[in-house]
């Protein structure tokens, strides 16, 4: 089996997301991708973020009729930081005959080395890094730069249609009064209108 794990914040899930998703799905003919909403992301603690539940409620929206992606809320049921080596070694001893990739933005591989047990991480799991606005698919030299010889050579690169679109952008519009048309699913739209999300968060 080869078992995509996405993991990430997905407040709220959009298209961009679901792409970078699609495109490494296809091009490294993987079985299933398996989208990890994390509970509390240790860069992110001390910022508000929406109720666990609700981020991975509008993850199933997204991705309902779609049975290679599955909505994976383990990292909701821990308490504290969501700790990306952890996950991987759950997912491990689960699947232990699985080749399992973890799909990365580029920018999040430029920042591998601040994350716990980076060189772990690449044991554990093939590492996928894609373009991100503003952060180009990375070339060798670059993956060597931000990571070292011995994990770059655990780092795959994909490169996916160019979107320029962000979580913070979507919540930002929703804060302005505008709409979230084309940006991310209808189904998640809808949820959140109805549930009133980021109209009067603070900014992030």
């Amino acid at each position: 089996m080869r078992l995509g794990i996405f993991g990430g914040t997905f407040d709220p899930i959009h298209y961009g997301h679901l792409l970078l998703a699609e495109t490494c799905r296809q091009e490294l003919n993987l079985d299933q991708v398996r989208y990890v909403p994390a509970n509390t992301p240790p860069h992110k603690q001390g910022r508000p973020i929406t109720d666990g539940p609700a981020r991975a409620d509008m993850l199933s929206l997204a991705v309902s009729g779609y049975p290679e992606f599955v909505v994976d809320r383990r990292e909701l049921k821990r308490c504290g930081p969501s700790f990306t080596v952890d996950t991987l070694a759950e997912f491990r001893s689960e699947f232990p005959d699985a080749n399992l990739f973890l799909l990365l933005g580029a920018d999040s591989l430029r920042d591998l080395l601040t994350w716990r047990e980076p060189e772990r991480i690449a044991h554990l799991a093939t590492l996928v890094a894609c373009n991100r606005p503003g952060v180009d698919t990375p070339s060798v030299s670059q993956v060597v730069e931000w990571v070292g010889s011995e994990i770059a050579h655990r780092v795959l690169t994909v490169k996916m249609p160019g979107t320029d679109i962000s979580a913070s952008e979507l919540r930002a519009r929703v804060r302005d009064g505008r709409g979230l048309r084309f940006l991310t699913p209808r189904a998640v739209e809808s949820f959140v209108m109805q549930h009133g999300l980021y109209v009067r968060e603070a900014s992030r």
